[in-house]
């Protein structure tokens, strides 16, 4: 995969209501970019594999890009293996003016037609969210944070919801290892801002840990 450019002016936009940016850590980003360099040598022939499910199974390409926002209100581009058809972003506006099983502000579908069947795989085995690994190594996101939500549902976020962006995303989080999409919208904030506040290596080693059990449950993984 290819460096990602840098955010640019544009990009780098800030909502009034984001109320705090709270560092990364130096100590947290080598030990994480340790990890994720890692993960991605040992998990290169399961990346390879899906690469290949993905791309031979539905037109289109093998990365999917969506533009999230981040630390600070700054926005980023999110990888992940394409688990919907081709013209998803196409018929997405129309497709949730009809239906919406997100809860809060978010965009989201039990069973989503523009999904394609080994997307649905891999959705539930969580492998499309792999890539994030290199988001990890670029700097926008982090292994543990709240789950980067896109400028579309940060536009209905109510004031203290914009705290969630007081640090990186996460490739896991609080809110993820404890019920998912399952979750009302209102009790994700909550463990997002518990986070935010008791933020600490240990804990991110607690939740790192609790990760592989939630995936293997795939409770909320739609």
């Amino acid at each position: 995969m290819s460096a990602l450019p840098e955010p640019g002016p544009a990009l780098a936009e800030r909502p009034a209501a984001v109320v705090e940016v709270l560092p990364h850590g130096r100590l947290r980003r080598v030990l994480e970019c340790t990890v994720a360099a890692s993960a991605l040598l040992v998990l290169a022939p399961v990346l390879v594999l899906v690469a290949l499910l993905v791309l031979t199974t539905s037109r289109g390409p093998v990365l999917f890009r969506q533009e999230r926002v981040g630390h600070g209100g700054r926005r980023f581009v999110v990888l992940k293996f394409r688990t919907m058809r081709r013209d998803a972003a196409r018929t997405a506006e129309a497709l949730f003016a009809v239906a919406n099983d997100g809860s809060g502000p978010l965009d989201k579908l039990r069973r989503d037609p523009r999904v394609t069947p080994v997307g649905s795989w891999l959705r539930r085995s969580s492998l499309d969210e792999l890539p994030q690994l290199w988001n990890v190594l670029n700097g926008t996101m982090a292994l543990v944070g709240p789950r980067p939500t896109t400028p579309r549902e940060v536009a209905r976020f109510a004031r203290r919801e914009h705290r969630r962006c007081a640090v990186r995303p996460g490739v896991t989080g609080l809110a993820q290892v404890s019920g998912r999409s399952d979750l009302a919208w209102d009790d994700a904030v909550d463990l997002d801002l518990h986070y935010i506040d008791h933020r600490s290596l240990a804990l991110d080693l607690r939740i790192l840990l609790r990760t592989l059990p939630a995936v293997l449950r795939a409770r909320g993984a739609y």
